[in-house]
């Protein structure tokens, strides 16, 4: 299954953040968890972890885009079946 990795809201007043460093790229095996990019958001930097286990099929917003919470920002080819 396809699954489309989101920008989460970390806080309350969270409206965006902006992506830093990816740390896979497309093709690259994951698991739950494993760190996939630094995102900032108030001058702090969160890494984002994936919430599930695949292969980065594609990765949809590049280093130093600003994203709306709940943007998708890469796919995951899950290792789960639908």
């Amino acid at each position: 299954m396809n699954e489309g990795i989101k920008l989460p809201k970390w806080g309350e007043t969270m409206e965006e953040g902006e992506i830093g460093e990816w740390f896979v790229k497309m093709g690259d095996r994951i698991i739950k968890g494993q760190a996939l990019v630094s995102i900032e958001i108030d001058k702090a930097n969160v890494d984002l972890e994936s919430p599930v286990s695949g292969t980065v099929v594609s990765i949809d917003s590049e280093t130093g885009d600003i994203v709306p919470v709940g943007s998708v920002i890469a796919h995951v080819q899950t290792d789960e079946l639908s």
